[in-house]
């Protein structure tokens, strides 16, 4: 018996990498999986229906049920398609995984109009298209005295959590999704729903894009790889179980063997006087506060990958 028998799941961007290993975790755990992807290479241009039906095979293939999906998640229409895939198929859905993603990095005065489209399309339209859908589900199943609990995982970036030169685009769409988890998981709550976001670091075609050769470099044969996309699943299964129904509106930041838990927006210092600031003693008392800043905010250096200005001087 799976943890997870009964259950059915959505993983978009599941024909590749981190969606991938997601996709095959949670069949592992028992889960009926629809294997959502367009098919695009990672600036999101064209349609190879061949990777959502080869992991679905691969499902198959270890004894698990799949289908396949090649729809858009950035059309809202074809987001509600996906759900339909699910309903029926397999009559139900009870955990959405959003992991699609593309990436169109450019200093933003060199990106025109359809990078910043294109990216936040995907990403934070895609993931709202999906949950919102999804949702509208949960809502009208709970609203029926079904008390199943449901899940939403979505999927954030350090690049939105803490910023990257080259991909505000990209930032600020891993942002918003961040915030969106923060909001719709307080919404969610009365109706058996946990919605939290996952940070993955790990060795994919983005990343690699980002950060170049070193981010391809593989572990020894035999040896655990700390950049393998596979290990961001077990977060994501975790999860998706019963026993973490208790866990919600949280984010967390997956790279290698650590696990971080991030917090919203949160004062790190603070500067006080009674009455209004004048500009002559903000000038004075501003450095007291900008000593909180973090020596390296992307924390590359302890990925042991490239340094933030290594990455920089691709742009």
């Amino acid at each position: 018996m799976g943890k997870l028998d009964g259950k059915v799941a959505i993983v978009t961007g599941a024909g590749q990498g981190i969606g991938r290993g997601e996709a095959l975790l949670l069949a592992g755990l028992g889960a009926r999986v629809v294997v959502n992807d367009l098919g695009c290479d990672w600036q999101g241009t064209g349609d190879d229906k061949m990777y959502a039906d080869r992991v679905a095979k691969e499902i198959k293939a270890q004894g698990g049920q799949a289908v396949s999906s090649t729809e858009s998640v950035s059309d809202f229409q074809s987001a509600k398609r996906i759900l339909q895939t699910a309903l029926d198929k397999y009559g139900r859905l009870d955990i959405l995984v959003n992991n699609a993603g593309i990436l169109r990095d450019k200093m933003l005065f060199n990106m025109d109009e359809g990078d910043w489209d294109a990216v936040v399309a995907v990403h934070l339209k895609g993931t709202f298209n999906m949950a919102r859908h999804a949702c509208g589900y949960y809502r009208a199943e709970a609203k029926t005295g079904k008390t199943d609990p449901r899940r939403i995982i979505n999927t954030t970036s350090i690049v939105g959590l803490k910023g990257n030169a080259g991909q505000t685009n990209y930032a600020a769409a891993k942002a918003g999704i961040a915030s969106f988890t923060l909001a719709l998981a307080q919404e969610m709550k009365k109706y058996h729903t946990t919605v939290n976001a996952v940070s993955p670091a790990a060795r994919t075609r983005l990343t690699v894009q980002t950060f170049g050769d070193s981010w391809k470099q593989q572990a020894p044969a035999g040896q655990w790889d700390p950049m393998d996309p596979d290990n961001i699943a077990p977060m994501v299964g975790y999860l998706a179980l019963p026993e973490a129904q208790e866990v919600t509106g949280q984010v967390f930041n997956v790279r290698g063997g650590v696990i971080d838990l991030y917090q919203s927006w949160t004062p790190v210092k603070t500067i006080e006087k009674k009455g209004r600031w004048t500009v002559d003693e903000l000038t004075l008392r501003v450095g007291e506060l900008m000593e909180a800043r973090p020596p390296d905010p992307l924390n590359l250096g302890q990925q042991g990958t490239t340094s933030i200005d290594d990455a920089l001087r691709r742009r």
